[in-house]
Order: C-alpha cells, then sequence, then structure tokens
C-alpha cells in the first residue's frame, strides 16, 4: 500500500473508533468552539446537546405533537420518594440512551450538553469541569465539581409530577427508565431548576422567553413516550407557547 493509503487507513479508523467509543461510554470530550444546540423536533432520543429554539414551519408540528396529549386531574402526591424511582443516577436503567455504559447517568448528561469538558484523572465518565449554557437562562456558567450544585440535571417533566400524573401505578423499572432518559434531561442553571421544583408547564416556563416553546415540546415528547398524560391548565399553557 502507498503511503498515502496508509494514512487514509489510519484515519478512517481513528474516526470509527472515536464513533464508537462515544456509543459505548457515552462520554466524549466538547468541542471549544461550542456545541450545536439540537431543536427537539430533530432530537427525538435525547442524545444530542441542549434546547435549541422552535421556530418557522416547525411551530406548527410542535401545536400537532403537543395536541396528542391526553389530559388527567392531577393526583395524590402520597407515596411519592426519589428513592421510587431508583437510585440516584442510576446507570442500570434498560432501554433508554446511555444505560449500562458504566458511567452515571449525571456525568453523561454533562459530557453531551457541555463544553471544554475534563474529566477527574484515571476517569472516562467522572465530569470535574465544563462549560456550559444554560438552556433555561442563557448564562454561561463555568463550572467545576467544587460547586456541583450551580449545575443540576432537570427532569423537563418532574418526577413528583409524574407520580402524581400515573407513575404510582408503574413498575419500578418504567421508573427508573424515565428518571434516566436523557430525552427527560437537561442541564442547566441550578437556581432555576429549584425555582422550577414539581411544576408542570402552567405554573413554571424558562425565564428565556425564546426556549419556552422548545421546552414544553420536549415536555411532550417524554410525556407521550411514557404514556403519561398532562393537567389540562398545563396543556393550554404548552400550546399557548407555540401558536
Amino acid at each position: 500500500m502507498s503511503t498515502r493509503g496508509v494514512v487514509t487507513a489510519f484515519l478512517a479508523g481513528a474516526v470509527m473508533f472515536a464513533v464508537v467509543a462515544r456509543q459505548d461510554t457515552g462520554a466524549a470530550t466538547a468541542p471549544s468552539g461550542g456545541a450545536v444546540r439540537a431543536a427537539p423536533l430533530q432530537n427525538p432520543d435525547g442524545v444530542r446537546p441542549g434546547l435549541a429554539p422552535v421556530t418557522g414551519g416547525d411551530r406548527a408540528r410542535a401545536v400537532r405533537l403537543i395536541k396528542r396529549l391526553r389530559t388527567a386531574p392531577m393526583g395524590s402526591k402520597a407515596g411519592y420518594s426519589r428513592a421510587r424511582f431508583g437510585a440516584n443516577w442510576a446507570d442500570t436503567a434498560a432501554g433508554v440512551p446511555y444505560a449500562r455504559n458504566g458511567c452515571r447517568t449525571r456525568d453523561d448528561l454533562l459530557a453531551r450538553d457541555g463544553e471544554n469538558v475534563r474529566y477527574r484523572r484515571g476517569s472516562r465518565c467522572e465530569v470535574v469541569e465544563l462549560d456550559l449554557r444554560d438552556p433555561y437562562t442563557g448564562r454561561v456558567i463555568r463550572w467545576s465539581k467544587r460547586r456541583a450544585d450551580e449545575i443540576q440535571v432537570d427532569h423537563v417533566v418532574p418526577l413528583s409530577y409524574e407520580w402524581r400524573m400515573g407513575a404510582s401505578r408503574w413498575s419500578r423499572a418504567k421508573r427508573e427508565r424515565i428518571a434516566n432518559d436523557p430525552l427527560n434531561l437537561m442541564p442547566v442553571y441550578g437556581d432555576a431548576n429549584e425555582a422550577k421544583g414539581g411544576s408542570g408547564p402552567a405554573a413554571w416556563l424558562p425565564p428565556r422567553r425564546t426556549v419556552r416553546c422548545a421546552y414544553v415540546v420536549r415536555f411532550a415528547q417524554v410525556a407521550l413516550k411514557y404514556g403519561l398524560p398532562v393537567t389540562r391548565a398545563d396543556k393550554t399553557a404548552m400550546l399557548a407557547q407555540c401558536r
């Protein structure tokens, strides 16, 4: 083989190795120039980073998606606890991206959305530093693990909301899936996540108005995937954001 052919083969092998490594570990170094944010309708599995605004003709598609949601009254929170959805950031959930790759779900999500991601020495999983463009507020956060709570991984459909809308009757395995599904997870500024709490879209929306339609679409995608109804007030609020 010529020298040029050897180089070409080497590069092709390196690219293939990088792709396989990303699929196996769920963790990769984000480009310093900034990851491309994905609009939710182009990100049905939740494996692409961030939350880009819904624009143009996609707003009509968004409305059609939200209209498919069932509505129901909100039930009781009795019996709810975080432990009902499995251990925090468990890697044991079956049937969702990144599951059983040896990394905690939180680290998978930090690696997915972060820029300039750095790992603990000797680890392929544990994220210790990154930059995050918070989708909910628009602020850029220079984060390190010393200030762990400054970035929190939000459940787009809150776990307590899921419990009150029917997850109390699910199997533990299904609750573990929705708690660790990247479609339902978004690294965000911690104060914004705490302000949201267990609220649905009628009571809380991201402060950044340009992503509110995208946020409610993501909420709808999760609810539809898991067969969850939403309250009538939440569905009305969701439609209003995309019309």
